[in-house]
């Protein structure tokens, strides 16, 4: 790929690559955006084909997190990091603490994550060379799990959702098609089946759905036969790309609403939806319960603080359907300009991140 044309077309900021020959790590940071503060983006590791993959994926990904902590209301700007290597057979402890002293290195700049490749563990080794790292253990200030607070804010954005399509943000009495049942789609489930809405799930874990049938007396399908369930709202909480040619004309609900990331196969399956009238909630604005959650750790973690800005989730949804009717345009172009009209009227006023500017650090970071 030709880095600087890829970089200059997203007016990305600044790409670093990181090598310690000593524990093999090869790692690439991208910070795409300070504009909000310091960029905040988990490391992923991964066995990439070539290293012109390794770069693309850590540059998508770190504009999406762009994206993602504008339109969640967060001052964070965007960035990720990838690491070129097997996680279950690569991993050694000099590495992540090489990693570490990298990060250092950018005095604030970045602030980092676990992801998928890497765990709470990394992120203690980590946390040994650098403060600039959030996820850690409990004993480090962390928040711990973020499923339940994931599953919360997709939780508010589907009343908001709901508010949009039916004039209720009621959940009572709705048929809500649950795809995939993990940790996040789990207590979804707990939260909806409280409010008395009716349950359809399926999963290709025969455990996982078995459980939710018998805890909330939902109904299970086979996984292919999800899509055509005659339910109110559909909520994808398991793999990416599930809005596609082959499943939008099977959808009957009038809402989708749910966890899972990069939901629209392309980006034409979106105006698709728009087309049909079908209420779509962009994932990157529901599912920011979790980066939410960990970016108050930042601060010093307080529980009630950090859900009390989860909530607003439900807010922020109602933001994207504005803009939707106030553009007439889809809700996933709407999304991206709820957080583009953020960052645009920050940046009137300052430029990129300095950890010389203030700066609220964790008691942990001093």
């Amino acid at each position: 790929m030709e880095l600087f044309k890829y970089m200059e077309q997203y007016d990305y900021e600044q790409v670093v690559v990181c090598q310690d020959k000593a524990s093999g790590l090869k790692a690439i940071i991208a910070i795409h955006d300070t504009t909000l503060g310091p960029a905040l983006g988990g490391t992923r590791m991964w066995t990439y084909a070539s290293e012109a993959d390794a770069f693309e994926d850590a540059l998508r990904l770190a504009r999406g997190m762009t994206y993602k902590n504008a339109a969640a209301g967060l001052n964070l700007g965007g960035g990720k990091t990838v690491i070129i290597g097997d996680p279950r057979k690569d991993k050694n402890e000099e590495m992540f603490r090489a990693f570490g002293r990298f990060i250092q290195g950018l005095n604030g700049r970045y602030i980092t994550a676990e992801d998928v490749g890497t765990t709470v563990a990394d992120m203690d080794l980590v946390h040994q060379e650098t403060s600039f790292v959030t996820g850690v253990s409990p004993a480090f200030g962390s928040s711990g799990n973020p499923s339940p607070v994931t599953a919360y804010g997709v939780y508010r954005g589907m009343k908001a959702a709901a508010k949009e399509a039916f004039g209720s943000d009621l959940l009572a009495g709705k048929t809500v098609a649950v795809q995939g049942v993990g940790n996040v789609a789990y207590t979804l489930c707990e939260y909806l089946h409280e409010e008395g809405a009716s349950l359809v799930v399926t999963d290709i874990n025969k455990e996982a759905v078995q459980r939710v049938v018998e805890k909330f007396n939902a109904k299970a399908v086979d996984p292919n036969d999800i899509y055509e369930v005659n339910c109110d709202i559909f909520a994808p909480c398991a793999l990416g790309g599930i809005i596609n040619d082959q499943t939008l004309p099977e959808l009957k609900a009038k809402v989708i609403a749910g966890a899972a990331n990069n939901q629209l196969r392309e980006t034409r399956h979106g105006d698709i939806i728009h087309e049909k009238g079908i209420v779509y909630t962009p994932d990157y604005v529901i599912n920011a319960g979790g980066v939410i959650n960990v970016a108050d750790e930042l601060h010093g973690y307080n529980s009630e603080r950090a859900l009390k800005k989860v909530e607003g989730i439900y807010d922020n949804v109602l933001k994207v359907f504005e803009i939707a009717k106030r553009d007439q345009i889809p809700t996933y172009q709407a999304a991206d300009r709820l957080a583009e009209e953020r960052i645009e009227r920050v940046r009137q006023s300052r430029k990129q991140f300095l950890i010389n500017e203030h700066h609220i650090l964790s008691r942990r970071n001093r």
